[in-house]
């Protein structure tokens, strides 16, 4: 593929492809508590379950989750002899996060050019191999790391993360400006602890609303990738290391969460063949 990513130290090149890796699909929220990370593990192990070849970067500097969730949170990822990084492996995913370098309940306080640092060198470092997804795992919000990462790397996309409630969905739709003013491709919103399903009587019941990440998706043109329920399972899996999309598709929960996968995997081959077809025309 283009030119390799320089080192911490070089100078910087703008954004270059990382080789090997096909897509990069980041995953953000306007806000946290929406169970961003939870999705972006389940969407990454389910595109695993399809035959390709997935990794998962927990970029998630202040609350970096993921190795919880993988049930890798005592493991170290291996240094090689030329200051690379060798990614481990859960589920089917090679995987880097911010949680192995700072285990533990210490916290990192770091400023801009420390996240700038750290992000590139999880890019340039880490020996990725072939990958047909990278899945990195942002913070809340629209700061330094989500910028520091479209400046490193194209990504082919991002996934907007909401709630229906009217606080994360004012969040929401700024994360979605952010990306477009970067110049990055939304790949579309997805609404999650959409209902509950009681368990005694099987009534649904909106208990942050309903249907307000499709109505936002409508009005600012995006796609809309569909709706996960509230269910405790899908909460105890990522505590227990044993994410809900492991179930397959036999449960609720293992069918909206590989729905949602199937609708990314789609919107990224039409926005990897529109922007194909937009080379071709100016050629």
């Amino acid at each position: 593929m283009g030119a390799s990513i320089p080192h911490p130290g070089q100078a910087p090149q703008g954004p270059q492809p990382l080789p090997g890796v096909d897509n990069i699909v980041a995953v953000g929220s306007g806000k946290g508590g929406v169970g961003k990370t939870t999705l972006a593990v389940n969407l990454a192990i389910s595109l695993s379950k399809m035959g390709l070849k997935v990794g998962l970067l927990d970029a998630d500097v202040y609350g970096p989750n993921v190795p919880l969730m993988l049930g890798i949170s005592n493991a170290q990822p291996r240094v090689l002899g030329d200051n690379r990084i060798e990614p481990l492996e859960a589920h089917g995913l090679r995987v880097i996060s911010v949680g192995f370098l700072n285990p533990g309940d210490k916290p990192l306080i770091w400023r801009g050019p420390m996240l700038h640092s750290i992000i590139r060198q999880f890019l340039g470092s880490v020996v990725w191999g072939q990958l047909d997804y990278l899945v990195v795992d942002l913070p809340p919000g629209t700061g330094d790391v989500a910028l520091s990462l479209i400046q490193t790397v194209p990504l082919t996309g991002a996934i907007v993360v909401s709630t229906p409630s009217d606080v994360s969905l004012q969040d929401a739709r700024k994360a979605i400006e952010m990306f477009r003013q970067m110049k990055v491709d939304v790949v579309g919103m997805v609404e999650n602890m959409s209902y509950f399903v009681c368990p005694h009587c099987q009534h649904e019941v909106d208990i942050f609303s309903r249907g307000g990440a499709k109505k936002t998706a409508q009005q600012f043109g995006v796609a809309y990738l569909g709706a996960v329920e509230l269910d405790p399972e899908i909460r105890k899996g990522g505590d227990e290391g044993h994410p809900a999309i492991l179930e397959g598709e036999s449960s609720s929960r293992g069918k909206s969460l590989s729905d949602f996968a199937r609708k990314v995997k789609a919107r990224v081959e039409e926005i990897r063949s529109s922007s194909r077809e937009g080379v071709i025309q100016i050629q």
